[in-house]
């Protein structure tokens, strides 16, 4: 056998060979700065505490760690970090944590955590050497050498060993050094002559990322035994398959919003894949079995949706393609429905209106300009808690009627051919697609175009022309025609389209050929009669309380990480409980919130940090930015924005408060 002479890999144990005395690390000029977040951690602590729970036999695999032997003749023997800086950085934060929490109580303990920090030589000098640009943070960290009364600093070694002060207990400590001590990885050091370069690439670029539906697959399988694995596959996972195909990804993030009533997030993020992982943190193969048969019998009703001729139903097919015209995004709210009425939990009639609502609600907001976006997992929410509250919930944030009058009479209509199809009551969908839009004064008309038979467009004056053309994309200026009528009334003067108006099957455009003379006037009446027509067939519930200032539940919030720029002005203001806070970041947000919570619900306030590790404490046991809620508790206030976020939510949650608190997003807020 011909070994490779610049390479050796080794599989150890992450902390015995963190703990040898030999070993020091050195973070080298060109790497990145250390990016992990708060998410990222409470993620490896959580594997952490899985491992040091499971069988003894098992372990976490960490991937590999590369390095080379540091050259330089003036430093002792070192290893150059090349691929691991961000692991190993956060693995040593947490020992930190470890170490200074138990240091005063354990010293046994104590002794095996500092080995792995500190150099046996020399204690003031830490294992691992970050880049010195930010080297002195990191020691001051690791070595709590930093003054008490030193200034505030932003920092993410701060705000990680921060988060496993917090997260870790006295009483926990052995148990999550039980854990640290199950991890393992390949430990890759390099001969002088190696590539660095193309070795750190090989390991980095190894083909595309698995994607979130690929991960999930994997978790559901992995540790089950191979004939587990193929019963699985073979009687869940590859039927779900089928009935979704290419769509696969966005099946299983509309199952978790539907079930978890939360937004999942796709860009930048494994969001769904995470998502996955905390709705389901334990499958055994008797829990595996049951969920995955809901994920099979949510699937089959996920294929009706991607394909409504599937349905045997005319009506409901009907009612499901109308659905389609606004996209997917209202799949998690009609998944549930669409399944309890093929289980015959929910009538026929009960589905319809549902779908009704939905439709009301997307056309309504669409036509006045307000958002459509992260309503769903809302509606969601409020479908666990019964129908009745789901229909109030979408009649809350449905535009009143005569909102819809104003914005009908000068705005662009949406999905015309679906809004004057439903209006003429063309109900065949087939039908429907043989009809084309035709805009009764032409989007561009020509020089001899004319509305009433006497003026051409020509000699219509600036004025004249201005007001046509802003009327042109309106309700009352469009109709549907046949495609054999339409290509002959292309830019026709009116009297011409009258007389092909009359030969058209649909109703609104027969009407037409009444119209002596088509002009602004003309326009603004049909509106009017079409609009009432339009409320009728798009209806919002009579139920009081409305909102459409656009404002966004806390719970549908965006968690946005670290704190990108323009956080300072997220917000435009806050509404929480009727009212109005001048709040414009999370941080205030979040400091304002507990704040108030202490005063109003500290029962509820204090099971949540309990639960949760935080964010009060009864003394400030590290440096950093504390705000003091009395004479005996502290609020930690150096948290990321994601997590101030996620704790704001929470803590609102345990209140029982959080459907009445709002954000209205500023400008810049929108665009982040």
């Amino acid at each position: 056998m011909v070994t490779a002479a610049n390479v050796e890999a080794t599989a150890v144990k992450t902390m015995a060979w963190l703990s040898a005395e030999e070993t020091t690390i050195v973070v080298p000029v060109y790497q990145r700065q250390y990016r992990w977040d708060i998410g990222g951690c409470e993620q490896l602590l959580g594997d952490i505490r899985a491992v040091a729970d499971s069988d003894a036999r098992h372990t976490h695999f960490l991937g590999s760690i590369l390095s080379t032997l540091n050259t330089d003749e003036s430093t002792d023997s070192e290893l150059v970090l090349i691929d691991g800086q961000q692991r190993i950085t956060t693995l040593m934060l947490l020992v930190a944590a470890l170490h200074h929490t138990i240091r005063d109580t354990d010293p046994v303990l104590a002794g095996e955590l500092e080995r792995v920090l500190v150099r046996a030589s020399d204690p003031s000098r830490t294992k691992l050497r970050p880049h010195r640009a930010w080297a002195q943070v990191f020691e001051s960290v690791v070595l709590a050498s930093r003054p008490a009364h030193d200034e505030l600093r932003d920092s993410r070694f701060d705000d990680n060993y921060a988060f496993f002060r917090s997260q870790v207990r006295v009483d926990e400590v052995p148990r999550i050094w039980r854990g640290l001590q199950k991890l393992e990885h390949v430990a890759i050091t390099l001969g002088a002559d190696a590539n660095a370069q193309q070795i750190f690439e090989s390991l980095n670029s190894t083909g595309e990322p698995l994607r979130d539906h690929e991960l999930i697959h994997n978790y559901v399988l992995m540790g089950l035994s191979h004939a587990e694995q193929s019963e699985i596959e073979d009687d869940y996972w590859v039927p779900i398959e089928q009935n979704t195909g290419e769509f696969i990804a966005g099946f299983w993030r509309h199952y978790l919003v539907m079930t978890t009533g939360r937004e999942v997030a796709v860009v930048g993020e494994r969001g769904v894949y995470d998502a996955f992982r905390q709705q389901f943190p334990r499958l055994d193969l008797h829990t595996l079995r049951s969920s995955a048969a809901r994920w099979r019998e949510y699937s089959a009703a996920y294929r009706v949706l991607l394909n409504p001729a599937l349905e045997p139903d005319a009506e409901v097919a009907r009612q499901l393609a109308y659905v389609n015209t606004f996209g997917r995004g209202t799949y998690p709210l009609v998944m549930r429905a669409y399944r309890d009425y093929t289980l015959g939990t929910a009538t026929r009639g009960a589905l319809i209106g549902i779908l009704e609502n939905i439709q009301s609600l997307l056309l309504r907001r669409t036509v006045v300009g307000i958002s459509t976006d992260r309503l769903v997992a809302r509606l969601c929410r409020a479908r666990q808690q019964g129908s009745e509250n789901l229909v109030r919930a979408i009649s809350r944030i449905t535009p009143s009627d005569e909102r819809v009058r104003v914005a009908l009479k000068y705005s662009e209509l949406p999905h015309a051919v679906y809004v004057l199809g439903r209006i003429a009551e063309v109900e065949s969908l087939e039908r429907l697609n043989g009809l084309d839009l035709e805009h009764i004064v032409p989007l561009t008309p020509g020089d001899n175009w004319s509305g009433d038979g006497e003026r051409a467009w020509a000699d219509y004056t600036d004025d004249e022309q201005n007001s046509h053309r802003a009327l042109a994309q309106t309700l009352g200026n469009l109709t549907l025609l046949e495609q054999s009528l339409a290509e002959r009334a292309f830019d026709a003067p009116f009297v011409q389209k009258r007389a092909l108006y009359a030969q058209s099957d649909v109703p609104v455009t027969q009407q037409l050929c009444e119209v002596a003379a088509w002009t602004t006037a003309a326009i603004a009446e049909r509106t009017v009669q079409l609009t009432e027509t339009f409320l009728r067939v798009w209806p919002r519930s009579a139920v009081s309380g409305i909102d459409d200032d656009d404002l966004t539940p806390i719970l549908d919030a965006q968690k946005r990480r670290g704190w990108p720029r323009g956080w300072e002005r997220e917000f435009e203001y806050v509404e929480y409980r009727g009212e109005h806070w001048e709040v414009y970041d999370v941080k205030h947000l979040f400091n304002r919130i507990f704040k108030r919570l202490w005063a109003d619900a500290r029962a509820d306030v204090v099971v949540f940090s309990d639960s949760r590790g935080g964010p009060i404490y009864e003394a400030q046991a590290w440096n950093g930015h504390w705000d003091q809620l009395d004479e005996n508790r502290y609020l930690y206030m150096g948290w990321d924005s994601k997590y101030m976020l996620t704790a704001i939510q929470g803590v609102l949650e345990e209140a029982h408060l959080a459907s009445e608190v709002f954000v209205k997003y500023s400008y810049i807020g929108a665009i982040m």
